[in-house]
């Protein structure tokens, strides 16, 4: 077959999947939205590989929140993984830490989480490569396409329900122990959520600091909620607001001092290509984020990549390449003073004295820019020390 190429406003995945599960098809297919790329490798149908630069899509992320693995024992093999290239899911089976069948199990279904998060996307490009594909290193794993179709179609039931009971991901939760089905234990999915209700995070949230897929942590709050072990609270936890859309809006911006908001987009983008020329990529990178909401190009979202794989380049040279583990400056209570965001208090809670930044970025949540950001405010504003290892 041919390949192909669109948008989701044209041909929804869902389609597309159909397409090419019932032709057995192989070959490779790319698809990207508002900076999330994803790469899926098929063969006569069939998932072989599904790559993401969402964390939350990352096999170590699924294995710590299915309770295979604990972070402790991801950090170990990430670093092994980080020193030889060995694949991940290969490491820890060679390594005793699951069992080859579990990871494989784990590994399809990364697949097809992969692929089902995109079912409800409005907008988003895609193209597909027809013609051989590489032989995948590590743990063979499959999901067959057709499978996943109908995987999407049920979770589309699934969704009206779910979204009857809790309209919004901007939601606070009460829990009743005595009415789950039993006792969380340590480690589980189940465990993790009355945790985080009772820390007074909204459904978003949870599932973000989860590293889990929206669907798998919805359908599972769902599925407490019918027991009435869980409830939608009609007022937030104490010391906590709603936050209103123009807040999450703020949240956003960059500050920029360099060069007014009113400016054209010509001169933003001529102001970030000198910085980052000039090594500046801090500023280049912020200038090409501002360029390219001001007036989104072809042009500007090229600049944009390259502004941000410049920004990594030089976060990881002088924080990950070099192991460094973090310390806190400040008590707890201090801490507590402050007015920080949801990904700041996530990141510092990781902190612990032993692990290096590497590893706590590697399991983070957020893309790997945005925890290196975070990390260098930290750093430069004294919250945070870093010892070489």
């Amino acid at each position: 077959m041919r390949g192909l190429s669109g948008d989701f406003s044209t041909m929804p995945l869902r389609d597309l999947v159909a397409y090419l599960g019932g032709r057995r098809a192989t070959g490779t297919l790319r698809v990207m939205r508002a900076g999330v790329r994803k790469l899926i490798l098929v063969r006569a149908g069939q998932v072989i590989s599904a790559s993401s630069n969402q964390p939350r899509e990352f096999l170590g992320q699924f294995l710590i929140n299915m309770g295979h693995l604990s972070e402790e024992q991801f950090s170990k093999a990430f670093a092994t993984q980080r020193e030889t290239k060995v694949p991940l899911g290969k490491i820890i089976v060679m390594t005793g830490l699951v069992s080859e069948p579990t990871v494989r199990a784990t590994l399809s279904l990364k697949f097809r989480e992969t692929l089902l998060d995109m079912f409800r996307w409005e907008e988003g490009e895609f193209s597909f490569d027809a013609g051989a594909v590489a032989e995948v290193e590590g743990v063979d794993a499959r999901a067959d396409l057709t499978e996943v179709r109908r995987e999407g179609d049920f979770r589309e039931t699934a969704w009206q329900s779910i979204r009857a009971a809790f309209p919004s991901g901007n939601l606070y939760l009460t829990v009743d122990e005595g009415r789950l089905p039993e006792p969380p234990r340590p480690g589980t999915l189940d465990a993790k959520l009355v945790k985080r209700i009772r820390e007074g995070l909204t459904i978003d949230e949870m599932a973000k600091v989860l590293h889990a897929s929206d669907f798998l942590v919805y359908q599972r709050l769902y599925a407490l909620y019918r027991l009435e072990a869980v409830k939608v609270s009609a007022t937030p936890p104490p010391g906590r607001q709603r936050p209103t859309p123009s807040e999450e809006d703020e949240a956003q911006v960059v500050d920029m001092d360099v060069i007014g908001a009113e400016s054209p987009t010509s001169e933003v983008i001529q102001a970030a290509q000198s910085f980052l020329e000039n090594g500046n990529f801090r500023d280049g990178e912020a200038l090409a984020r501002q360029a390219h909401e001001m007036a989104p190009t072809p042009e500007t979202e090229a600049l944009l990549r390259s502004a941000e794989a410049a920004l990594v380049g030089m976060l990881r040279r002088e924080m990950v390449d070099k192991p460094q583990v973090p310390s806190l400056e400040l008590s707890a209570a201090q801490l507590k003073t402050l007015q920080l965001s949801t990904p700041e208090r996530y990141l510092l809670s990781r902190i612990d004295g032993k692990r290096d930044l590497g590893a706590i970025i590697s399991m983070s949540p957020l893309k790997e820019l945005e925890a290196l950001k975070y990390f260098q405010a930290f750093v430069d504003g004294g919250l945070v020390k870093l010892t070489p290892r």
